[in-house]
């Protein structure tokens, strides 16, 4: 990166992906959705009535296709 310092993100399993703040991010509808915060949690499964920042909702539903053990 020229000028900037690196970001980390983390992806986390089916839950978010987590990125030091502060951010901007763009939709596929054009829209800029900005944050100041120094870690910001970005919706990966699209049922956040919040979208594009997580407010938990993917905790509501089990998913099919992953073990509940985890492995």
């Amino acid at each position: 990166m020229t000028g900037q310092s690196a970001r980390r993100v983390t992806v986390v399993p089916n839950g978010p992906v987590l990125v030091e703040g502060p951010v901007e991010l763009v939709t596929d509808d054009g829209v800029t959705h900005t944050s100041d915060r120094f870690v910001v949690a970005v919706c990966a499964c699209r049922r956040s009535k919040r979208f594009p920042f997580c407010d938990t909702s993917h905790r509501k539903r089990v998913r099919d296709d992953v073990p509940q053990d985890g492995k």
